[in-house]
């Protein structure tokens, strides 16, 4: 594997870039909709929800008002004292300074899980009909359990989630003339232009190493240095850890522990979380909650484990076996170590990459809607990953190496009795190919599946 760091093709000139995101649609779609509903937009820390919402605010606009409650403590202690809806808005019209023109001001509360009963009240604010509401926050998987009413049918929510690999190529030059060639190539199952191919390959291997976090994707375009990535990737993970100690505080040592674990445990052979790891005789009764807070916090995701290969998949999920990987691909990469990035950038072939590619796909599938599991059983083997497209059950295995072809445990599964498996997907570095029900896709194609059907 051989990876060049030019992000030159087709790029802006440094500092004037702007990087594109998918969710941008959902908010236009929002405020084209949004007769009586705010819009909440969650996701982990620094995953671009703030700069989103400022652009498309400029854009959209006459007028704006932006609060941020972890920033300014006096707007979060008024509104934390707030008894009502209107009292609510007088302490808001109040502490902006600024004229609150009707029907052409966006109203943007950020950080809102500072003061989570503004979520509460917002349903009474839009039934004012005079000015449209934003709120966004991180942690907002877990602190909005403790709200009292969430506004069902006022609210919208919209997840945001790091940059996939479709929107990190956007940023490289890789443009919707490219993936219209790469969506005929797939759906006709023939080979990709071998130039568009090597590009792509070049843009995932180089993916691998930065991920999607939008200030190391501006690092990197900025500079093409390996170095400033890590050290935003730094901030990044002492963000994670200062909110773990600030809202979970007494199981702060766990859920370090747990994040410190992830990269060792995806490297094992087994790849689901062994409890006796954390501490010695460790059981999931007691580490559960923390699992639960890393994942509701968009730090980590889970895939579990289903015991049968029927749909829906759900009732077939062992919720005491899972895999746990990190939200962001060049996180991982980056808490792997210095020598991962040095073999990277060597090319090396013989080393394993397998938990890099595994993090990227699951990170991948769950930004596409997807809720991945993972089959194993001493039977049929292992399927690294198990997908319901169509409502149907689609195994999809990643290969990091050239042996891409061998693949006992997917042959199982396809052949074995009692299975209605259609296809299956084998995600690797290699041409796109089809050999009966298995499709040969170039690892960067996972981009190209999406939650209910493929593009």
């Amino acid at each position: 594997m051989s990876i060049c760091l030019s992000a030159t093709m087709g790029l802006a000139e440094k500092g004037d870039a702007v990087l594109q995101r998918k969710a941008m649609e959902q908010l236009i779609n929002w405020h084209a909709t949004k007769h009586y509903r705010a819009l909440l937009v969650s996701g982990a820390r620094q995953v671009g929800k703030t700069y989103l919402i400022e652009q498309f605010a400029h854009a959209h606009y006459e007028h704006f008002i932006e609060i941020n409650l972890l920033d300014e403590p006096e707007a979060r202690e008024a509104f934390n004292v707030a008894t009502s809806s209107s009292d609510l808005f007088m302490r808001l019209s109040g502490y902006v300074g600024a004229e609150l023109v009707p029907d052409e001001t966006l109203i943007f509360i950020d950080e809102v899980q500072e003061s989570k009963e503004v979520v509460t009240f917002i349903k009474f604010l839009v039934q004012r009909d005079d000015f449209d509401y934003i709120l966004s926050g991180s942690l907002l998987g877990v602190e909005l359990k403790n709200i009292k009413s969430v506004p069902v049918g006022y609210l919208d929510m919209v997840s945001m989630y790091p940059l996939d690999f479709e929107e990190y190529t956007w940023a490289n030059g890789i443009t919707a003339a490219h993936w219209t060639l790469l969506k005929d190539a797939f759906a006709s199952r023939t080979p990709v232009p071998d130039y568009l191919h090597k590009r792509m390959l070049q843009l995932y291997h180089q993916y691998l190493l930065v991920g999607g976090m939008p200030d190391a994707v501006n690092a990197f375009l900025d500079s093409q240095n390996i170095q400033a990535v890590r050290k935003v990737q730094n901030v990044i993970i002492s963000q994670y850890r200062a909110d773990a100690a600030k809202y979970n505080p007494q199981n702060q040592i766990a859920l370090n522990r747990i994040y410190d674990l992830i990269p060792s445990e995806l490297n094992n052979q087994n790849k689901r979380f062994v409890f006796s790891n954390i501490e010695k005789n460790g059981r999931l009764s007691r580490f559960e909650n923390d699992f639960l807070w890393l994942v509701e916090a968009g730090i980590a995701l889970s895939v579990y484990n289903v015991k049968d290969l029927r749909y829906p998949l759900m009732l077939n999920m062992d919720s005491t076996l899972f895999k746990l990987f990190l939200s962001d691909v060049g996180l991982l990469t980056h808490s792997i170590g210095v020598n991962a990035t040095r073999e990277m950038l060597a090319g090396r072939t013989d080393v394993n990459f397998g938990s890099l590619y595994e993090n990227a796909v699951a990170q991948e599938l769950h930004a596409h809607g997807f809720a991945p599991y993972y089959f194993k059983n001493k039977h049929l083997g292992e399927l690294d990953f198990v997908v319901e497209i169509d409502d149907r059950i689609v195994p999809v295995e990643v290969k990091s190496g050239k042996d891409y072809t061998r693949h006992s445990a997917l042959n199982n599964a396809l052949h074995g009795e009692g299975h209605s498996i259609e296809q299956a997907y084998v995600l690797c570095e290699g041409e796109l190919r089809a050999v009966g029900a298995v499709t040969y896709l170039p690892i960067y194609m996972v981009s190209l599946l999406q939650n209910g059907k493929s593009s």
